[in-house]
Formats: C-alpha cells, sequence, structure tokens
C-alpha cells in the first residue's frame, strides 16, 4: 500500500523544489511520520499530486537514495529505508559491566560477511529456477560452464573494465579455491610466496598447505610496498582494490611498479581483487591484471557481492595457464556445481546481480556513515569493515565491548609476526542498521578519554 505523503512546495521559496521535497522527506523519517518499510508514491504520481514536473521528484528522490534514506525494491517501488533515529550513547563506566544472562544476544560485528538478507528473493527463486530448467552435462568442463564463462567476460568488461575471452576464465569456489588451484600447479616445496602483512589469514594457509614458505610482506597505509618485496619470491598474494585488513588502495605508481617487479623476477602475482565492488569515495582504479594479464591472476568471487553459501569464483589469467590449471582440476576430478553456476549466469543475465551491487552500494554506506565519526578510524573508503587505531590496548577495548554485548575482533589476529598496528576491526555488512546504531554508541563511550 502507498503512503499518503503530507507535503508541500512552496514556488516562492528560495530554495529549489526538489530541495524542498527532499527536506520534506528527510524530515518526514526522522520524526516517525514515515516509518521503515512504508512504500512511496512513484515520480509520476507524486509529481501528479504536487504540481510540478517528474524531473523535480525524481531529482529529490536520487538525492535521498544516495543519502541512504530510501531504498528501491526491484518490480516494487520506493520504500523508506531503515534509517530510524540511533539509541543514545551508553552512560560510561570506569568498569565494564557484564552483560546478565537474559540480556540481549551480542552484536556480531565480523569483517567479511555480506547481508545476504538484502538478496531480494523474487531475483533468488528465479535465478534457481532457471538453474533448474538446465538438463546436467554429461561430464562438468573443468573451465567452467560455456555459458557463465561468456557472462563473465561481459561482467568484467563492465564493472572492472577487463578486456577477457572465456578462455582466459576459470570458474572456481572462491578466491581461496582459486589460489589453491595456482598453488597446487605452481608450486614447489619450499617455493617462498609473499603475503600481504597483516594480510588474509586463508591465504597464507592455503599457500602453506600447498608447501610454500610464507613470507609476510610490509603494508603502509596505501597497500603492500613494491621495493621493500623480499627476493626469491615465487608468488605475491595481493589485495590492491582494498587492501585488507588495512584498507589502503594500492595508487597507480605502485601498481606500476609492482608489475615492473614481477617481470624482472619472474614472479606471479595473485591478484584479489577485494571489496572492488563497494567504493564510496571515487571509482575503482583499473584492475592490476589490465595492466599486465602476462604477470598477474585475478581472483574474484560473487561471495561479498551476494552470499557465501553460493560457492562460486573466478579466476582469470593467461590461456595457457588456466588450460594447465583445467587439466590439474580434471586429473583430480574437482568441480564446481553446475546449478550455481547456472544460477550466476542468470543474475549476471538478466542484470539482478549489477542491481543488487548498485543497491549494497547504497546500503553499506549507510552503515558505514554510522561509524564515520568514530575515533582513529582508517580503511573506510570501501568495503564492508572499517579499522580503528586504538591509543589503549585492543584486547581491553575488546573485552570492554563484549561487556557490552559487542563482538569484535582484534587487528594482530592478520599478521604473522609482530603487530605494528594496534586496533580494532568493525565489519558492517552483516549487522543490521539498528545493531550498528548501538555499537556505534557503544563504542563512542568506551573510547571515550580516561
Amino acid at each position: 500500500m502507498t503512503t499518503s505523503l503530507p507535503l508541500v512546495v512552496d514556488r516562492a521559496a528560495g530554495s529549489s523544489m526538489a530541495a524542498q521535497i527532499t527536506a520534506q522527506l528527510r524530515d518526514a523519517v526522522t520524526s516517525g511520520v514515515l516509518v521503515a518499510g512504508e512504500r512511496l508514491p512513484s515520480t509520476r504520481d507524486l509529481a501528479a499530486t504536487l504540481g510540478v514536473s517528474r524531473t523535480v521528484v525524481t531529482t529529490a528522490y536520487v538525492q535521498l537514495f544516495a543519502e541512504g534514506w530510501l531504498e528501491g525494491r526491484h518490480g516494487a517501488g520506493t520504500f523508506v529505508a531503515d534509517v530510524a533515529p540511533g539509541l543514545p550513547p551508553i552512560a560510561p563506566s570506569p568498569v565494564p559491566v557484564p552483560v546478565p544472562s537474559d540480556g540481549p544476544e551480542m552484536i556480531e560485528l565480523q569483517p567479511g560477511i555480506p547481508w545476504a538478507a538484502g538478496i531480494e528473493p523474487d531475483v533468488w527463486r528465479r535465478a534457481w529456477r532457471h538453474a533448474g530448467t538446465r538438463p546436467p552435462s554429461f561430464w562438468p568442463d573443468p573451465h567452467g560452464t560455456p555459458e557463465l564463462r561468456a557472462e563473465l567476460t561481459a561482467y568484467l568488461r563492465r564493472s572492472r573494465a577487463l578486456k577477457v575471452t572465456p578462455d582466459q576464465i576459470l570458474v572456481t569456489r572462491g578466491v581461496a579455491n582459486g589460489l589453491a588451484a595456482v598453488a597446487a600447479a605452481l608450486i614447489s616445496p619450499g617455493d617462498k610466496a609473499g603475503v600481504e602483512e597483516p594480510g588474509y589469514q586463508s591465504a597464507r594457509e592455503v599457500l602453506r598447505r600447498a608447501g610454500a614458505e610464507v613470507v609476510p610482506c610490509r603494508v603502509d597505509e596505501h597497500g603492500v610496498i613494491p621495493e621493500e618485496l623480499p627476493a626469491g619470491l615465487r608468488l605475491l598474494y595481493t589485495t590492491p582494490a582494498h587492501q585488507y585488513p588495512l584498507g589502503g588502495r594500492l595508487p597507480v605508481a605502485r601498481r606500476q611498479a609492482l608489475t615492473a617487479w614481477a617481470r624482472a623476477t619472474g614472479a606471479l602475482i595473485l591478484e584479489d581483487d577485494y571489496d572492488g565492488e563497494f567504493r564510496y569515495d571515487v571509482a575503482p582504479l583499473p584492475a592490476l591484471y589490465s595492466l599486465a594479464p602476462d604477470v598477474v591472476v585475478y581472483l574474484g568471487t560473487a561471495s561479498k557481492m551476494l552470499t557465501p553459501a553460493l560457492g562460486i569464483g573466478w579466476l582469470v589469467a593467461r590461456p595457457d595457464l588456466v588450460a594447465l590449471l583445467a587439466a590439474k582440476r580434471r586429473e583430480i576430478s574437482e568441480r564446481v556445481p553446475e546449478p550455481a553456476q547456472h544460477a550466476l549466469e542468470n543474475l549476471i543475465t538478466t542484470g539482478d546481480l549489477e542491481r543488487h551491487v548498485r543497491r549494497m552500494r547504497l546500503e553499506y554506506a549507510r552503515r558505514r556513515n554510522v561509524l564515520m565519526d568514530l575515533p582513529g578510524l582508517r580503511g573506510d573508503t570501501a568495503g564492508m569493515h572499517v579499522v580503528l587505531e586504538l591509543s589503549r590496548p585492543a584486547r581491553e577495548v575488546v573485552a570492554a565491548a563484549a561487556a557490552h554485548g559487542l563482538a569484535l575482533h582484534t587487528v594482530d589476529r592478520y599478521y604473522l609476526g609482530e603487530p605494528t598496528v594496534n586496533g580494532i576491526i568493525i565489519g558492517y555488512g552483516a549487522t543490521p542498521l539498528t545493531q550498528l546504531r548501538r555499537a556505534a554508541a557503544t563504542l563512542r563511550t568506551l573510547l571515550l578519554p580516561a
């Protein structure tokens, strides 16, 4: 049911009609006149009601979408987003007070988990209905289905400006699976493999299990530092789009230096395009792969865009390397379930995947904004997490937060050696907005100067 809106447009006012509509709708949400989930009139209907052009209403709606006050539901219309006023800060306490056994559940702020509930049910069902219409292959193609690889070439061109062909794509079960495939094919026991320090623990473990000697490679606020890379690396795993976990974006000059290093040393760069889809400051830089496809393997996944439950990713590399990886996969009868591939193919073909990513970009930006005034913030320009650098010991803050119902993690868990950043990591992808506001209010109080 569409909500009737109490709006008035004054043509003699000093502000534009679109600005007046924007301000009145914003006030209606913050005052509780409009509540989360209420459906708004279409731009055409509201324009007719107010006696203004449709462009005026569209301009107001677009502004409110960008600010996070409204959200669209494919095929259903425009709705008020969950932007209820945040809870007031808790009273400061010198000693953390344990949560009683019958108290609220812990608010989990683990990084790297997307908001799976944001997937529109109709879209999800349609994708799997499509998968159900496809008969099983006589024997699965170790490269992945031809249809999905064709769709991925178009998707990667649109989303990441990658010019690739289907024979450069291997469908995987995710980034870790793609990394494992490369390591199994190219790593001999004792080979040195570089991983960012701090960095992704799963990457370290995958390389270690393949027999590599894992070597930490220092990062700063921009990412990995090419001139400090250790000698003798066979592979280097890196996250240039949004360094995990500190959040730096590798500048163009370093990208060029890194690819030059790889060519000079014969090393292979494994580019995990972590959080490449979710940027909030500027458009993402071109993928590292586009600079040097001869020495870079590009790793992507649908896990962060949609849900880890789908279990689909992709690897982009030179055709000869993809052929080698596919042959190794065939030898051990490893495969990616075809129904999941068909479902993802449908999500790309229909445009539902890119519409979902656009919606999630706005949703995550809204959640990120709740945290923006926390002290010591870094890594806030992309992704689904931020890092707070602390003056107090991070474990002390984590313990105090747990006593107030917040489950946090320290940054030191991402180091192979001695930590150089004292802080906590706050994941906000899967945390409801109301819980996130409560968490932010709690943290503001806990981090007040003593």
